[in-house]
């Protein structure tokens, strides 16, 4: 993972049987779900702003852009460890950085990054990032 001045932290997942695509391994874009699961996760526990704080003052992050390199498969009942932390943050949104190991190989299966941005979900539409949200963030 690329260094960075936010904290990285982890989420333990397994491969569930549908994960798993025609050619015997975990189909692409169940990656996304992994990273989406150890985030929301994660927004609980360590900056204690999990989005259901979010929604009940009427805002919501959405995927802008997703980038993610596969290097290795996954098969059913890999057990994973899916590292996320903050690159960036500032009033427009964020870029938080992923990485999968696969805990039996110790490898990385996959690595990259997702930008986010905030909306208004009565509106739909972008929105400013508070000084607060992001002091809750800054760990």
């Amino acid at each position: 993972m690329e260094k960075t001045p936010y904290s990285i932290f982890e989420s333990q997942l397994k491969v569930r049987p549908d994960d798993i695509d025609m050619f015997n391994h975990v189909h692409n874009s169940k990656y996304f779900d992994y990273v989406l699961a150890a985030r929301y996760d994660q927004m609980a526990e360590h900056y204690k702003m999990p989005m259901e704080h979010f929604l009940e003052i009427g805002y919501g992050w959405v995927v802008r852009t997703a980038m993610v390199e596969f290097k290795r498969p996954l098969v059913m009942g890999d057990q994973i460890t899916v590292r996320t932390g903050i690159l960036t943050i500032d009033p427009k949104g964020c870029r938080v950085q992923f990485e999968i190991e696969n805990n039996r190989t110790r490898k990385i299966a996959a690595d990259g990054w997702f930008d986010y941005v905030m909306i208004d979900i009565r509106t739909g539409k972008g929105c400013q990032v508070t000084e607060e949200m992001i002091r809750a963030y800054s760990i």
